[in-house]
């Protein structure tokens, strides 16, 4: 006798691979939107940058002019 056909055997339909699919497309969308979230590392980064501006500065190697304007340049 056949098995009724149609949606109802092993793995048809929405709850098969259609099912499985869905799940693929939201876990792409899941690590696109983590990896394009800002973390810490980029305010690690403007810290770092920050940082190396005030060493440049005690070492004569920027005037005060190019500090204040560098640093408005990376905190815009």
């Amino acid at each position: 006798m056949m098995n009724g056909g149609g949606m109802g055997g092993m793995g048809g339909g929405f709850f098969g691979f259609g099912f499985l699919f869905i799940l693929i497309i939201i876990a792409i969308i899941v690590v696109v939107f983590w990896m394009r979230k800002p973390g810490s590392s980029s305010k690690s980064s403007s810290t770092n940058s920050a940082e190396t501006l005030k060493e440049r500065l005690a070492k004569g190697e920027i005037t005060e002019e190019e500090y204040d304007r560098l640093k408005r340049k990376l905190n815009s």
